[in-house]
């Protein structure tokens, strides 16, 4: 039996303004359906442990966390290893009720941006207003990075966690280690 692997296999490049990382295995449940629905909300929340974001924002705690991606769609977030049970529990308790749940873990990849100046690398090539005061801690965005569709939000301040297609996954990082080059600061922020 082989083991799974990240799609950037750890890869990290620390030379430039700003860290870019593989931020390695992480599970991913597409949780769509009528998000008002309680039977909806429970199946998120029940297995998080964390509270259901607002819109707009992610709600997380490490591994454990639920994403806002559209009006009836939500990322559930939890440990690579624990998805098919995770998954169990989420069916069980939406029972009969119209929504999907579905592990796309491994349709998917996830990069780290993080320092000082990763506000301003990601600000280079993401059509986002990341100014400090337009762009906090907990807030989630899906929007294209340089030609890609791609995702992220801050868990915590200078930090980005960024969800891509697995296919796009180096480009990705090729794009943002580009934008970190030494010498490339901007200042704006």
């Amino acid at each position: 039996m082989s083991n799974p692997i990240s799609a950037l296999n750890q890869a990290s490049d620390a030379a430039g303004i700003a860290t870019v990382a593989d931020a390695g295995l992480q599970g991913m449940i597409t949780l769509r359906g009528d998000l008002s629905d309680a039977k909806v909300k429970k199946a998120a929340t029940s297995v998080t442990k964390v509270a259901l974001p607002e819109t707009g924002q992610a709600n997380t705690d490490g591994a454990h966390g639920i994403v806002w991606m559209s009006p009836d769609e939500l990322m559930v977030l939890c440990p690579y290893d624990a998805v098919a049970d995770t998954l169990a529990a989420m069916h069980k308790t939406l029972g009969a009720t119209h929504a999907l749940a579905v592990d796309v873990s491994d349709a998917r990849a996830c990069l780290r941006l993080s320092g000082a100046n990763a506000r301003e690398v990601l600000a280079k090539v993401a059509p986002v207003d990341l100014r400090p005061a337009a762009f906090t801690a907990g807030m989630f965005r899906r929007t294209r990075i340089a030609q890609i569709p791609a995702a992220f939000w801050m868990p915590e301040e200078d930090v980005f966690q960024i969800i891509c297609f697995r296919s796009n996954a180096q480009y990705l990082f090729d794009v943002l280690t580009v934008a970190a080059q030494p010498g490339s600061e901007v200042g704006h922020f």
